[in-house]
């Protein structure tokens, strides 16, 4: 079974979308295997994160992303990366389809609701990261 990392991000958990986004998860038939909610310690961000350090949207997403809650979710099932990638939608929410979770709740490029990992390596980095699974 496939593994991967999936965030509920600040904005998603102080606009109380949290259930709709587990159900959307479960009713696509993908297991939720652990889930945590914290407030996740800067150090932690910077390093999920690394990839964008050099990017001018760089202070801005840790700024954000340290403004609330986060809920880290480990998602597995049959390709639950591109199943979830798929779910999730665009990042830019104007170029969401409607039915993914950009598409229908999201107004914002920066506070977009939630992270999905995009690739098996991601996944693992991540989820080791959070989770401290290997």
């Amino acid at each position: 079974m496939e593994k991967t990392f999936v965030m509920i991000k600040p904005d998603g958990v102080r606009r109380k979308l949290i259930g709709e986004i587990l159900s959307r998860i479960e009713k696509k038939g993908l297991l939720i295997n652990r889930l945590e909610m914290l407030m996740p310690e800067i150090e932690m961000l910077e390093e999920h994160y690394k990839e964008h350090c050099e990017k001018g949207f760089y202070k801005d997403l840790i700024q954000f992303m340290t403004s609330g809650k986060v809920v880290a979710i480990q998602v597995g099932g049959k390709d639950s990366i591109s199943i979830m990638r798929k779910l999730i939608g665009e990042t830019d929410p104007a170029c969401a389809s409607p039915g993914t979770v950009r598409g229908d709740f999201a107004n914002s490029k920066t506070e977009n609701l939630i992270h999905a990992s995009d690739s098996e390596e991601a996944a693992k980095r991540e989820l080791k990261l959070w989770f401290g699974e290997v």
